[in-house]
Order: C-alpha cells, then sequence, then structure tokens
C-alpha cells in the first residue's frame, strides 16, 4: 500500500561491503564519512534527530537548521561526521511535503535535494567525480567512497545497489600454508599467510579473495612442490589446524587490507599479487 502520511519511521538503506573498483555512468559515487548515521524527521515544527537503530539524538544546531528549511514536511538520511570539517552530511531525502518520495531512482531524489538550501551545520554530500573516486578518497585520508545505482530506490535494509569501498592498506606478506578449496572452487581455499618479527614468522591470517581460476591453479601447483611436514609459523594465534597443508615460506604476495585487528590478523584482505622481487626473509609488518 502506498505511503500516504507521514510516517514515524522508515527503514534506512545500508551499503554492502564490496572488494571490487570499478566505474561507470550507471554508478553515482560519493564520499564515506565517519561518523553516525543520522536520520531528521520534520513535520510542521517538530524535528526529530534518529540514529539508524531508531535511537533518539540531541543536536540542537542540526535541529534549528533542518527546522528553517522551506518546507513543510521533509526526512532526510545523512551522516553526523565526527572528523572535521564536522555537520550533518545529507546524501538524500525520503520524503518531501507529503510524498513518499523512496521509490524514486537514486538522480530523482538527488534532483530534489539539490533545490534544498542546506546551511551550516547541515552539508551536501557530493557526487565524487573521476574514472578512480576510491584512489582519491585514499589520497585525501577519507575513509573511502559509496557506489550507488543512479536508477535505484531507497530500499530499506542492506542493499547490492548501495557498495561501500574502504580505503585499503597494502603489505607484503609470507605464504607459509594453505586450505583445500570447497565447493565449486579449484585449486585452493585460502592462503595462510604471515610476516618475519626477528627470526619467527608470525602468523597473520587467511586471504581467499583475489584470485582467479588460472591464478588458483597455477598457485596450487607451486604450492604442491613447496609442501613441507611441519607449519613454518613460530608465532600463530589462531592458525587453522585441519584441512591445512603447510609449504616453506618461499612466496611472498602483496595483500590489500582494510586494517589490522586488535588480534594482529588483516580485516578484509584480497590478494594484490605474487611479488617474485622480494626475499620472503625482507618482509615485516609495516608500520606506515
Amino acid at each position: 500500500m502506498p505511503l500516504t502520511e507521514f510516517p514515524d519511521w522508515l527503514d534506512p538503506m545500508a551499503a554492502t561491503l564490496t572488494h571490487e573498483r570499478f566505474s561507470g555512468p550507471e554508478w553515482i559515487f560519493e564520499r564515506k564519512f565517519d561518523g553516525i548515521r543520522l536520520l531528521a524527521y520534520r513535520q510542521g515544527r517538530h524535528v526529530r534527530l534518529l540514529s539508524r537503530n531508531r535511537l533518539p539524538q540531541q543536536h540542537p544546531a542540526v535541529e534549528a537548521a533542518v527546522l528553517a528549511l522551506p518546507v513543510r514536511e521533509v526526512i532526510l538520511d545523512g551522516e553526523m561526521a565526527w572528523r572535521a570539517p564536522g555537520g550533518y552530511y545529507v546524501f538524500d531525502i525520503l520524503w518531501l511535503d507529503g510524498e513518499n518520495v523512496t521509490p524514486r531512482p537514486l538522480h530523482q531524489r538527488r534532483a530534489l535535494l539539490s533545490h534544498l538550501p542546506l546551511e551550516a551545520p547541515l552539508g551536501r554530500v557530493a557526487e565524487v567525480g573521476g574514472p578512480k573516486p576510491w584512489e582519491r578518497a585514499c589520497a585525501e585520508g577519507w575513509e573511502g567512497v559509496i557506489a550507488k545505482r543512479r536508477d535505484a530506490p531507497y530500499q530499506p535494509g542492506r542493499s547490492p545497489h548501495w557498495l561501500k569501498m574502504k580505503c585499503e592498506a597494502t603489505q607484503e606478506l609470507v605464504v607459509g600454508g594453505f586450505t583445500d578449496p570447497r565447493g565449486a572452487r579449484v585449486g585452493l581455499g585460502a592462503l595462510l599467510v604471515g610476516y618475519y618479527d626477528g627470526d619467527d614468522l608470525v602468523f597473520a591470517g587467511k586471504v581467499g579473495t583475489g584470485f582467479d581460476t588460472r591464478l588458483l591453479r597455477e598457485l596450487r601447483a607451486r604450492l604442491d612442490r613447496a609442501e613441507t611436514a611441519a607449519s613454518p609459523f613460530t608465532r600463530a594465534v589462531g592458525l587453522p589446524r585441519l584441512g591445512a597443508h603447510w609449504v616453506r615460506p618461499e612466496i611472498v604476495v602483496q595483500v590489500a587490507f582494510i586494517e589490522w585487528t586488535v588480534h594482529g590478523k588483516l580485516r578484509h584482505p584480497r590478494l594484490v599479487g605474487i611479488r617474485d622481487d622480494k626475499e620472503p626473509r625482507e618482509v615485516v609488518r609495516e608500520t606506515s
């Protein structure tokens, strides 16, 4: 049933993390702000600010700025940024003066939003141009970018039409083992990788994405020739025991990842390539 009355709540749309890097005319890219997701509900002279978990938030300056907008009713979606420049950065509009605009495609909702005179501490999330907007994001110290389908409606919950690309770190790592493939996958399941700290080879986690079928087969053949009975990792918290194959630490790989966890493991790693120009003993954990 179409929504005709101003709602108490609309479930927000959420982005899905992707490790792919792509661009195209069907996508809009926006800066990903580091902060708190905030939905602003204005009905007449009453303004409510709610988190994505529907918890009330208090930001008097933001409430005043929303109240100053030349509308009767509006629901805005955005991010309350923690870092400078601070403020409430609006990236979508869900309702405007009696109309539920969530069924409209994103490019139309952005057009509606562009006509609202947003004054500080309200800000507008601009489209990020260029063939590789994620490179600009990382170069300028942003958290990442959000890729959004231009033709997609606003739908509650996590969606493949909004994809978040976080800035990645890279690290050279030594392969010390691998796991078997599962299902339809060929070659191997994941590489078991680590780095040297003095004489210790420290386990840093598993890398299971970033491969194509050809590379999976080629790596498996190379790893089979280097297989050994004992694990080469001498510091190995969380090392898998079942289904693991051990290899001599001869192969160096380049891995991209989001961050190091508090337990010293790679978060969301993906294989970038093989580093045949690097000696394994030169591989240490990079600190910057």
